[in-house]
Formats: C-alpha cells, structure tokens, sequence
C-alpha cells in the first residue's frame, strides 16, 4: 500500500470511529506517574474497566508503596474488572519498584523539565513498561504527538491491511503520525483504542466485524471465526468414522477366537443365572433339615432309651480289651463240661446273678 492511499485509509477509519464511539480526554495536570500507571491497566481495555482498577487499587491499599510490596496475586484481586489483571498487576509492581530504587521516591515529574527526546528514553529503561505505556504517557501527560496501540490494536490495523507482521513486531506503524495531525491525535487514539479493546474482549462480536467492513471492505476474508465440527467428507470425520469401524471389527475377532476354542461367553444377565448359596469360611453351618434328620434316625449300633438299633452286617466295631475279656469268659463258662474234659457229663447252665432289682427286694423284711 502507497502512502497516500494509507493515509487516505487512515482518514476513513478516522470518520467511521466517531460515528460509533466517543473520544475521552485524560487530564494532562496529573502527575506523570499516575498517566503511567493508568496507561498500565488500560492496556488491551476499556476505559472504564481501567478506571475501575486504578480506583480499586488507591481504595483497598494505603499507598503507592504498599501496592509496591504487595504480591501481584493481591494486586490482581483488585484489578478483576481487567481482561488481563495479572498481566497488569505485574506491570504495576514492577513499575513502582523500579522508580522506588532509583530516587526512593514514587515522582517521574523530572521528566516535564527535559525535551521529548530524553523523557523517551528515560520512560523505556523502566522496568515493565510497554510501548503502548510510553505512547501514552508521551501523548497525554508530556503534550507530544504518539499514537498508542497496544495489541488488540495492532491486530485490527492487520485486518484493515494497515499494518505488516514487519510494523506488528517493532511496534511502529509508519506513516501513522503522519496521516493523523497532532491536533487531533488524543482524539484519535482514544477512538481507535476502544475499538481494539472491544476486538479483545470479543473479536467475534458482530458491531465489531460491522466497522472493520466498513472501513475496508476486503477485511471480511481477514475476520476471525469461530471454529465449527468438521465437514463431510473431511479428514477429521474420515478418522472419527475408522474409529468406530475398530470397535466392531475388535468384536468379530474375539467371536471367532471364542467359535474356534468351541467355547461360548457366560450369559451376562443375573436373571437367567441360578441363586448360588452364599460362601462361609471355617466349617458348615447344619441346617434345620439335616438337625431334624439326624435327631429322627439314630445312627446304627447307638442305644436310646427302650431301642437298641444293631449294627449294619458292613460294619465291624472294634472291641476293648475288657470287652473282648469278658465275652471270652462267658464263652467259656457256656461251654459243657464234658466238652472240656471229654464229654463226662453235662453240668447244668451256672445262674446268673440277681439283677439289682431282685436283690433290693429280697433285702425287705416280710409283712
């Protein structure tokens, strides 16, 4: 793009500005360090959400040196209303520690009584200060002409084909101060600035796309868009479909696995399965049926009270020694005489002994 036709770029983004937005003047009487650190927590925001922090900064700290020993993490706290409150948190801090250890106390205003030159080289050796910060402070607090973009700017001046990746990374847009006089440059960059703002809040939104396309009609193509699934026939859905083609081809192998061992997969239903007692450690508990059976049939060769239940023929219980002993005797006692000494003569059978029962009767006197 010639020069001429930038600079007529620039005047037509100049005029479709103020139909949308209203220029804010900053008061050139405040201290220069209070433009530095207004132009800290303006940067890639509104206008109000940076007077919003700042307000909660000098409300919830006592002064600029307690938000200088404060963690950034506090400072963020209080700057929430900022699209980025960490980013400008450390800015801050930064800031205030550097101008601290220089002269122990928090004034830049040594920097009105030199020229231009020299108070621009002073405010970029500070410590976190960007150059959109140095743009404002040269432009609202030291009367000299500079136009501050920060980044949401400088992507809306890409899109309106008024800035190169070249100009994006050395932060000088050329031809810029030229095309806007310094009369009308505070104007200016606070209208562009709002609508770099409102790109970063949401560079989707379409009032936004409405005043790119306004001013460059080419910037259509060049808008950001939101990402959508992927189309049909494309090289995400191709993939997506060859994912669930595996699943059921994964399947018919194991079902030819399971036809060739001969073996079939259990049931998974609980309803076809049969109930299954529960498992018990140690040994079994008797249920009430096989008590009940036990107690009703005796075993074989057991005495209860009036029965006597022999013993099966397969059974054989081994006798004691005095057991064994007394059947002997009483064997040999059964056995006739004359077996004994030659068959003489039969003895009649010895008696027995009373049984206890007679014995007791035979004691009691007669009546």
């Amino acid at each position: 793009m010639t020069p001429s036709s930038r600079a007529s770029q620039f005047d037509k983004l100049f005029k479709v500005l103020r139909k949308y937005y209203k220029p804010v003047f900053p008061d050139p009487n405040l201290p220069v360090l209070d433009h530095l650190l207004r132009a800290c927590c303006l940067e890639n925001a509104s206008y109000q959400a940076a007077e919003t922090a700042l307000a909660g900064l000098f409300h919830e700290f006592f002064d600029l040196n307690e938000i200088r020993v404060s963690t950034a993490r506090e400072l963020a706290e209080v700057m929430a209303s900022l699209p980025d409150p960490a980013a400008a948190a450390q800015r801050i801090k930064r800031i205030l520690q550097h101008v601290f250890e220089e002269s122990y106390t928090f004034s830049l205003e040594e920097l009105r009584k030199g020229t231009l030159g020299s108070a621009i080289e002073r405010l970029q050796k500070i410590d976190g200060v960007s150059p959109f910060a140095v743009a404002y402070v040269v432009q609202s607090a030291l009367g000299g002409h500079a136009i501050p973009i920060d980044s949401g700017t400088m992507e809306v001046l890409k899109i309106l084909d008024l800035a190169t990746d070249k100009e994006a990374a050395s932060w000088q847009v050329s031809g810029l101060e030229r095309a806007i006089p310094k009369s009308k440059g505070v104007e200016f960059g606070s209208l562009l600035h709002q609508l770099g703002a409102d790109f970063t809040l949401n560079p989707y939104n379409p009032a936004v796309h409405e005043i790119l396309t306004a001013v460059y009609p080419g910037a259509k193509d060049r808008l950001p868009k939101r990402r959508s699934g992927p189309a049909p026939g494309s090289l995400e859905m191709a993939l997506g479909q060859e994912k669930t083609d595996v699943a059921p081809a994964a399947g018919d192998a194991a079902a030819a696995c399971v036809g060739q061992t001969g073996q079939t997969a259990p049931q998974a239903s609980s309803a076809q399965l049969p109930e299954q007692p529960p498992k018990t450690r140690g040994r079994k508990k008797k249920t009430a049926e096989t008590k009940t059976e036990s107690s009703s049939t005796p075993e074989p060769g057991t005495k209860t009270k009036g029965l006597s239940v022999p013993p099966s023929e397969g059974e054989k219980k081994p006798l004691s020694s005095k057991a064994s002993s007394e059947s002997l005797k009483d064997s040999s006692e059964s056995v006739p005489s004359s077996s004994r000494q030659g068959g003489a003569r039969e003895t009649p059978p010895r008696h027995s002994k009373r049984s206890p029962s007679t014995a007791k009767l035979s004691k009691k006197k007669p009546r």
